[in-house]
């Protein structure tokens, strides 16, 4: 039976219990259960959110998080082969999630029965894999709704045993239905409410690049939480040198940090708090991962550029974004600054950049979980 509507419920939608699996590979997954999080508990929810790299037993949640983390800045080659066997799509038998997934299984279950969960909502692949194992085995009792959060959808997302999936695009619910018969539909991406409208603090992001350099375009280039990219402070220089005032997103990467500070022209900026600000002052975004970044890009109306994307899922996911008209995709520094020119510009090309990328806000996950909640367990 349902519990009695909590006060600050939406009204018809009763009171439940929401656990979110997340997962502490940069900054994407848990920005996206946070932000969930925030809105079940405004609506009168209970929320928790799990770490599934720490439900993992002797510490190889931590070895997975150092391995990626090194693989991809040092070893790039190495994670773009992991990708294609283990994450890419496609015919044939292929090592699956599930043995290491399953490892978890105690610690989640315990967990699920603990807080007294009507649904358990993964963000991350990990998890999906390991909550379509338990729901497979009967092992959880409650619905797993997957909240499948990439615009290229991989493998390792996929588990026949989750009971729906939520998706960005309806390229990606497709590809879902595809591939295993788990009922997949399409909500939108889910970005905190700040980047839908700009706040005050815009004007003072503004009035900073205006006095660093008067007139030029500000251009984020972002390096995720972990800054990683490629050629960043040569793409700096690029920038600087053609009229903008490059803005590199350097993440906790304190040495990347401070090799962009050599960079004439350009401004490096460590861990920002404030994104959906710095976003509203800004003319458009270099981006090489897909990742919650460019998503919170699109909600701000920020054109965003991929370029020199990270291997594996970063370039499958840039190259999807481009597929979907919601970004381009420079194949070369001539590419870059043409596409720069045209999206910094305000004109029809901005204007229908920016209307396209907004247009996939077309729901609320949390209003289909309460929906689907309704029926599965009230």
């Amino acid at each position: 039976m349902s519990e009695a509507a909590h006060p600050g419920a939406r009204p018809g939608h009763e009171s439940r219990r929401i656990l979110i699996v997340s997962a502490s590979m940069g900054a994407g997954h848990d920005t996206v259960a946070l932000e969930l999080a925030r809105r079940a508990r405004d609506r009168g929810h209970e929320a928790h959110i799990v770490d599934v790299l720490g439900l993992l037993p002797h510490g190889l949640g931590t070895g997975l998080r150092r391995g990626y983390r090194s693989s991809v800045r040092h070893f790039p080659w190495a994670y773009a082969a992991l990708h294609r066997v283990l994450l890419r799509r496609g015919t044939g038998r292929r090592p699956s999630g599930v043995p290491l997934a399953r490892l978890a299984g105690d610690r989640l279950a315990e967990l699920a029965a603990r807080t007294g969960a009507d649904v358990v909502v993964p963000v991350f692949h990990l998890g999906a894999q390991l909550t379509g194992h338990l729901r497979s085995l009967g092992r959880l009792r409650m619905p797993s709704v997957v909240f499948l959060i990439d615009f290229a959808v991989h493998r390792q997302w996929l588990h026949p045993g989750n009971d729906r999936y939520l998706c960005l695009t309806d390229e990606a619910a497709a590809e879902v239905r595809q591939d295993i018969t788990t009922p997949a539909e399409v909500t939108g991406p889910v970005v905190a409410p700040e980047f839908l409208a700009p706040g005050p603090t815009a004007a003072l992001w503004a009035r900073q690049f205006d006095r660093l350099a008067p007139g030029l375009p500000p251009v984020l280039l972002s390096a995720g939480a972990w800054g990683t990219g490629t050629r960043l402070p040569a793409t700096a220089r690029l920038l600087a040198g053609h009229g903008y005032l490059p803005v590199v997103l350097c993440g906790r990467n304190e040495r990347l940090q401070g090799s962009l500070t050599a960079v004439p022209g350009a401004l490096a900026l460590g861990w920002v708090a404030d994104m959906a600000g710095l976003m509203h002052a800004a003319g458009a975004l270099v981006d090489n991962a897909a990742g919650q970044t460019a998503v919170q890009a699109l909600a701000a109306g920020l054109p965003v550029v991929g370029y020199r994307p990270l291997p594996g899922h970063g370039a499958e996911g840039v190259r999807r974004m481009a597929a979907l008209g919601i970004a381009d995709l420079a194949a070369d520094e001539t590419d870059l600054l043409a596409s720069l020119d045209r999206l910094t510009t305000v004109g029809p090309d901005r204007r229908c950049r920016v209307a396209h990328g907004r247009s996939l806000f077309k729901g609320d996950v949390l209003t289909r979980l309460e929906e689907l909640l309704d029926v599965t367990v009230g």
